[in-house]
């Protein structure tokens, strides 16, 4: 059936609309796309928005169809692209139970009964190895400051047990939005490198949706802005040495350590191990002493 009196012809590759001389130009082969009124095409871009649409309206027939694809593919090349769009699209997601989905639970320990506890088990145990850490460097603080900097681990610690060392940064059952790093379904996004007010590439993933998801999250970093080795801990060791009977500012340095004011979510391949160059506030480093009232 020959379409109605308005319609176009235009590229295919890029939505150029063709003129009868521009028409006459064209090489033999040349993909055409041949429009209606009130019809658009965007060349590539509108293949892609349609793949979208069936992407997630469709996603169990996609798989298939991948899977038939796959596996009569020979070149490496198209064989990955099919494997990652069968890997993205194959998950379940909205299950939190063992029984729910199993395969995403083998390797994990039988204590954990939900997806949703084992990530905020996994987030506190970053916290509590960033505690272990700030503890370990006691040795090498200065005699004469380090009863001040055992004090000030245990008023961390007490702090964290209290907050339960952060893990809801991971759990996407958190209430409070502001106190977790993802969606409600479990969508984490890159924060980008230290350096960087986003990230460049984009980079997603959700760890509630396969056991692979999960197995690669564990390479994601939460990485410290100032960094944690290099500034916040030499610099409270220094701070409980020199203080001379200033009080040293320990929630300042907590929320260096433990918290996302000094912490970002990066993708492996936008987590940079060079030296930051940053270092802590100084007028934050101590309490702010209150003047003595005067008086007339």
């Amino acid at each position: 059936q020959l379409p109605l009196p308005g319609s176009r012809l235009c590229l295919y590759e890029d939505g150029t609309e063709l003129t009868e001389s521009y028409f006459r130009t064209l090489p033999p082969q040349t993909e055409l796309v041949l429009l209606g009124p009130g019809e658009s095409w965007r060349g590539c871009a509108s293949d892609i928005e349609r793949f979208l649409v069936a992407f997630c309206s469709q996603g169990d027939a996609v798989v298939e169809a991948a899977r038939k694809l796959l596996a009569d593919e020979r070149a490496p090349r198209r064989q990955k692209l099919l494997a990652d769009l069968i890997h993205n699209l194959s998950h379940n997601i909205l299950a939190e139970g063992r029984e729910e989905d199993k395969s995403w639970f083998e390797g994990v320990e039988s204590r954990f009964k939900s997806k949703s506890s084992y990530m905020r088990y996994s987030c506190q145990s970053r916290i509590r190895s960033y505690l272990r850490e700030v503890s370990n460097f006691l040795s090498n603080v200065h005699p004469t400051g380090r009863e001040d900097y055992r004090r000030i681990i245990d008023l961390m610690a007490e702090r964290l047990k209290a907050m339960k060392y952060n893990g809801g940064y991971f759990d996407r059952r958190e209430e409070e939005e502001a106190a977790r790093l993802c969606t409600t379904e479990g969508w984490f996004s890159c924060q980008g490198p230290f350096d960087c007010a986003a990230c460049p590439s984009k980079h997603s993933i959700n760890p509630y949706s396969n056991k692979e998801s999960r197995i690669l999250f564990s390479t994601w970093n939460l990485d410290h802005i100032i960094e944690k080795k290099r500034a916040v801990v030499p610099t409270l060791a220094e701070a409980v040495t020199t203080r001379g009977g200033r009080e040293v500012n320990w929630e300042y340095f907590y929320q260096l350590l433990f918290t996302v004011e000094n912490l970002k979510l990066v993708h492996i391949a936008c987590h940079k191990k060079t030296n930051h160059n940053l270092s802590c506030d100084k007028s934050r480093i101590y309490r702010t002493q209150q003047a003595e009232p005067r008086f007339p």
